[in-house]
């Protein structure tokens, strides 16, 4: 099943053995990772990790994202970020912690060469700004955190659909299916015309599993409950 989906993969994560293995993986087209990922991937010294990453992956594109909340810092560490290689994006949040949009700053980088991925996207009227932003730039990525909001009780699929008809006028920019909790995510993101699907190493092992026989499935799983019951010797 996973070759007739269009949509590509990109790998989401911090640790540097499990990426250096997936940039080996025909299934994994890119990598994307974030301070909150890194941090819980241990690492200490952001430049030395992306060093060594980019030492390995020169190939895939690899996002790494700013940790400032001021314009100019962001700026400038988003400046330095782009320096590190061709194959690098930069994530930029869509606005600071106080709620200012980034969209002039996004639109200043990308007309300037810098790759962007905009990222924590939930809302059409933020893709707007960000498409009209990096039209006619550097190539780039929108981010819309699809997962999240599918938490709140939505479905995003006719969001990301719209999302990606209105991408539509920035032809050098590619829509991301971000945050993801199930393979169903992948199929219901190729579904919607979304260009690529961020996943965790967790959904990625899950990837054997789609378009499984759910006869074979279901039989799996009373086998997995009778050998779990049997080994904690279980007796009523």
């Amino acid at each position: 099943m996973l070759d007739k989906i269009t949509t590509r993969i990109f790998a989401d994560g911090a640790s540097l053995p499990a990426i250096l293995e997936l940039a080996r993986d025909p299934r994994i087209s890119g990598f994307t990772t974030n301070p909150t990922l890194m941090r819980q991937a241990g690492v200490t010294d952001y430049a030395e990790f992306a060093a060594e990453l980019l030492g390995h992956v020169t190939t895939h594109p690899v996002s790494f994202e700013v940790f400032a909340d001021e314009r100019e810092e962001m700026r400038r560490q988003a400046r330095l970020i782009a320096s590190w290689g061709e194959n690098v994006y930069v994530k930029i949040p869509v606005t600071t912690t106080a709620g200012e949009p980034m969209t002039e700053l996004v639109r200043d980088l990308s007309h300037d060469g810098v790759k962007v991925n905009v990222t924590a996207m939930c809302l059409l009227e933020q893709v707007e700004a960000a498409t009209a932003a990096v039209a006619g730039g550097a190539p780039s990525y929108l981010s819309i955190f699809a997962g999240r909001i599918a938490d709140a009780g939505v479905d995003p699929v006719p969001l990301v659909r719209r999302a990606v008809e209105i991408m539509a006028a920035a032809p050098a920019a590619e829509c991301i299916w971000a945050s993801p909790r199930e393979v169903l995510n992948l199929v219901q993101a190729n579904s919607a015309g979304c260009h690529i699907i961020t996943m965790t190493p967790d959904l990625l092992r899950k990837l054997d599993c789609l378009g499984k026989d759910l006869s074979q499935f279901s039989l799996e799983t009373v086998q997995m409950f009778f050998r779990d019951a049997t080994a904690a010797g279980y007796s009523l």
